[in-house]
């Protein structure tokens, strides 16, 4: 079952992409992430090249506390032990009796049931923001309608392929930016989805916010892995290069249609 935008399509305007990247350098967004072990250090990297501020505690005691003063909170689930289970639901209730946008990130959930079963009950209650691939979103959604009800709702689906793909009730977005490299290096879309929600985080247009922020993440990307002699140096490059990244860069690599 393929998730297709429809015919609203909107061009992505460098100047627009490049106004965002500005507004999260200017206001330095705090995006509280519940990640995968593997990508704790990479994601928090990512974040601080981009200009935000990353915070990642699990603690029972203190998730919410964290997650209601953030500006975004972003839910992957990537390694679902017990403790980052009981965390979720904690941060999630907080940062949503807060105002803050929600982003799940439901990594692997076409490996495993249990976790499928899980991330559809967090997908069901209707976050700002759902990134995933299509062998995902097909586990978590067996009838597309059900997909069209949550986006008639607000949520935002980034679907991240060949072509990344944004979904919402108003504006749809086609993505044409990447490179193959990223996929040589772990995390490097759990780093990506850190960065769309604190683009979510500066920006009420959820679906703006992540076409925007995976373009900026992904032409990093395409800058890194030109500057890299493999996957060992893309990291630092792709670091180098978000933190660097400028109106011109945009304007000469922006993919989008």
């Amino acid at each position: 079952m393929k998730l297709s935008v429809a015919a609203t399509t909107q061009a992505l305007s460098p100047d627009t992409v490049f106004r965002l990247l500005e507004r999260v350098r200017e206001k330095a967004p705090r995006v509280h992430t519940i990640t995968n072990a593997v990508a704790q250090s990479f994601t928090a990297n990512a974040l601080l090249a981009l200009g935000a501020v990353p915070s990642m505690t699990i603690a029972k005691e203190e998730v919410a506390g964290f997650a209601a003063s953030a500006d975004a909170l972003l839910v992957n689930l990537g390694t679902l032990d017990e403790a980052r289970r009981a965390a979720i639901p904690l941060a999630i209730e907080a940062a949503r009796s807060a105002g803050k946008p929600v982003s799940v990130d439901p990594v692997f959930v076409n490996r495993s049931p249990v976790r499928c079963a899980f991330a559809r009950q967090l997908v069901e209650a209707g976050p700002d923001l759902v990134r995933l691939n299509q062998a995902e979103f097909d586990a978590l959604f067996s009838d597309r309608s059900d997909a069209d009800t949550l986006i008639s709702e607000g949520t935002v689906f980034a679907v991240t392929g060949q072509v990344d793909l944004i979904e919402s009730r108003g504006e749809d977005f086609r993505l044409l930016n990447g490179h193959p490299l990223l996929a040589r290096v772990t995390a490097t879309g759990c780093a990506g989805g850190a960065v769309l929600a604190a683009f979510a985080a500066v920006e009420e247009d959820t679906a703006l916010a992540a076409a925007c922020g995976l373009s900026v993440f992904n032409i990093a990307g395409e800058i890194g892995a030109e500057n890299s002699g493999g996957p060992g140096t893309l990291v630092p490059e792709l670091l180098d290069a978000l933190y660097a990244m400028s109106a011109r860069d945009i304007e000469m690599r922006l993919g989008a249609g």
